[in-house]
């Protein structure tokens, strides 16, 4: 049978008020008297009703974390940051796949707010207007990791990846490189467009060299479409020699079919990654990365929402943390 509240008070010799405020942690309790009951707990194997307990405070501990794609270790590695900070405060995760769908967004929302969530952390490749109503409408707080809301009203982790984008760019120009290509993500992708390719642009404008269209490729961001886009890239009549890659999976996906082809990695082409996931380090030779905090800012982004949820003063709602290149092998 199941063991409740009164078992365990009944078995320590005290009341339930006291079991709910060691439960609680509750420091207006004797250690004597907070040891008996915390064995009592231990031997009965209590485990306190968290629904009940949701009611009683009209808090459920729980926050609710949409992603586009577990699979991706890119969202893998956010997850892990915002699991850590949340479990020292004690949340609870509710895990959701999008698949990179805006309807499943806009019904997985619906479904944290049934839940009664405590709060939303959401990742998602493109705010649209009608996620951003939804949002706007929400009972609870909401707090956006790695994505951006140009209208900068809902709270969001990020960095500035305009810039980012440029310095790699820069990176590559200062190597003698004018025939520079930029593989990316599909452009649909606010960050891929507004932000990536715009520092791309910037670097070239700079340098006194013209965008040309032939170089930029927008489309799966993937291994796969790593070794496509580099097979069509080289069949130019004048072919790039230095890559701008939107993450590490098409940065490698570069590297192998370029390898595959006989070219030499960074003698031939050189290339830059976007992200530094630790596949940056597995592939030789090493991906040459800017360093995009993905831990950091799923945990920046779990400790934003636990103010708002606890009504703790935040002194910014709009957070942009640092970025670096981490310098490898791919460039000389």
């Amino acid at each position: 049978m199941t063991v409740t509240i009164y078992d365990v008070a009944r078995e320590a010799n005290v009341s339930m008020a006291t079991v709910s405020r060691v439960v609680n942690g509750n420091p207006n309790v004797k250690p004597s008297t907070r040891k008996k009951v915390l064995d009592v707990i231990e031997r009965l194997e209590y485990r306190p009703n968290a629904v009940a307990r949701g009611l009683a405070s009209k808090k459920t501990t729980t926050v609710g974390v949409i992603i586009p794609d577990i699979s991706n270790i890119f969202y893998a590695e956010l997850a892990r940051g915002i699991e850590d900070i949340a479990t020292m405060y004690r949340y609870n995760i509710i895990l959701s796949n999008s698949d990179q769908r805006e309807d499943k967004e806009l019904q997985l929302l619906d479904n944290m707010y049934g839940k009664q969530v405590d709060g939303i952390i959401l990742m998602s490749d493109q705010v649209t207007g009608d996620l951003l109503k939804k949002m706007g409408h929400s009972p609870v707080p909401i707090v956006l990791a790695g994505s951006i809301d140009e209208t900068n009203i809902i709270p969001s982790i990020n960095i500035d990846y305009l810039q980012a984008a440029y310095e790699a760019v820069k990176r590559l120009i200062v190597n003698g490189h004018t025939r520079i290509a930029f593989v990316s993500g599909p452009f649909t992708a606010t960050i891929n467009q507004n932000y990536k390719y715009a520092g791309y642009k910037k670097a070239l404008a700079e340098a006194g060299i013209a965008v040309d269209e032939n170089l930029v490729v927008a489309a799966e961001d993937s291994y796969d479409s790593g070794i496509e886009d580099w097979s069509e890239l080289n069949k130019l009549e004048n072919a790039p020699t230095a890559f701008f890659a939107g993450s590490d999976e098409l940065a490698i996906g570069i590297i192998h079919g370029a390898q595959d082809a006989g070219k030499k990695v960074p003698e031939d082409i050189e290339v830059i990654s976007f992200e530094n996931s630790k596949l940056a380090r597995m592939v030789r030779p090493q991906l040459t990365s800017v360093v995009l905090p993905l831990y950091d800012i799923g945990a920046v982004s779990m400790r934003l929402l636990t103010k708002f949820m606890n009504k703790e003063t935040v002194e910014k709602e709009i957070v942009i943390l640092p970025h670096r290149i981490e310098e490898r092998d791919s460039v000389k």
